[in-house]
């Protein structure tokens, strides 16, 4: 081929180039920082710190890989490494949660009604949440006694062991109710935890129905919760709202607790203008 037969370059053709490249380059930050966001979630899902072999084992990516991802997540602090390696949610993520939180009308106006609540209950109160298949504890106010409280912020546990779960799901049709414990229904640590799905769907049916669902030492040996749903416009059951106490206390002065709970989840539905569903 002789130098009048050679192709000439074109300004566009050297666009065509630049613009691939750029897209290379971001299609290769987009999978690293999917990578990052699947290693976090594995820890968030788990609920417990890792090491490198089982994230990567879970998300399917390369061991070099992930080591990688890691030490940089660690470097910028989010995500903590322990003694024995294993990896933990850091403190920039922490962080980064409350100031999300800090923007939220709705968990501003809740956290201050569950302050309201321990001051008048003199018993830990929670705000709750549903998280897929689990209840998720999104806010915590402790009592001023002695007792211990296993779930703390942060905490997810199956929706049928405790009387939150029940109610964050109490909104749906009936046949979503029993479909839902049919798959996420598990037996709790103290064996008291009901785990038949019809049974577990009238029960979510009527609490929402009542504004209140209790129960007793089905999660934790001794312990007892009562909670109120907090509903929005629509008529969906967004939050709850509960008094974590000993079971002794729910037996000796249960109605007392019901009708705080159900004032106070009440009163957050009136100040976030919900009322009228």
């Amino acid at each position: 081929m002789d130098a009048k037969t050679l192709p000439t370059a074109r300004p566009e053709d050297a666009d065509s180039i630049g613009e691939a490249e750029t897209k290379g380059a971001r299609r290769s930050r987009v999978s690293g920082i999917d990578r990052a966001l699947q290693v976090i979630d594995y820890l968030y899902e788990t609920g417990a710190p890792a090491g490198a072999y089982a994230i990567a084992k879970a998300i399917k990516a390369p061991l070099s890989t992930v080591y990688v991802i890691i030490d940089d997540l660690v470097e910028k602090n989010m995500l903590g490494r322990n003694a024995d390696g294993s990896v933990w949610l850091g403190a920039r993520l922490y962080h980064y949660g409350l100031a999300y939180a800090r923007s939220l009308d709705f968990m501003s106006v809740a956290t201050r009604e569950m302050h309201d609540l321990c001051r008048q209950a003199n018993e830990t109160v929670q705000v709750c949440g549903r998280d897929g298949d689990n209840m998720l504890v999104v806010a915590m106010a402790d009592g001023p006694s002695h007792f211990q409280v296993a779930s703390r912020v942060g905490t997810r546990v199956p929706l049928n062991w405790t009387a939150s779960g029940r109610l964050l799901v109490g909104h749906l049709p009936e046949e979503e109710r029993i479909e839902l414990f049919k798959r996420c229904a598990r037996t709790s640590p103290t064996g008291r935890a009901e785990i038949d799905a019809h049974v577990l769907s009238d029960a979510a049916g009527k609490a929402f129905e009542e504004r209140l669902s209790i129960q007793v030492a089905e999660s934790d040996y001794a312990v007892a919760c009562i909670a109120s749903p907090v509903v929005d416009r629509d008529g969906q059951c967004v939050a709850t709202i509960s008094i974590v106490l000993p079971e002794q206390k729910v037996v000796s002065d249960g109605n007392r607790y019901g009708e705080q709970v159900r004032a106070t989840a009440e009163r957050i539905e009136k100040l976030m203008g919900w009322r009228n569903h």
